[in-house]
């Protein structure tokens, strides 16, 4: 298991699990981020990467994906 932080770009990951701020949590369970779900890092940047669902794109901070276990 690692962060999602350390996915390269054009890699699938399947979360593990994931904690932090219960606002955050939210906003990626609104966008169906949760464990278990499949997702493509799109590219990858020194301040957050952008991953890819089947629904939708998003941006999200490094710190974000370091509490993000794939």
């Amino acid at each position: 298991m690692k962060a999602l932080s350390a996915a390269k770009p054009g890699e699938y990951c399947t979360i593990k699990w994931l904690f932090g701020i219960p606002e955050v949590l939210e906003i990626m369970k609104n966008y169906h981020i949760t464990e278990g779900t499949k997702i493509q890092v799109l590219q990858c940047r020194k301040d957050g990467l952008i991953i890819k669902t089947d629904d939708a794109k998003l941006a999200i901070s490094t710190e974000i994906a370091e509490r993000i276990k794939v």
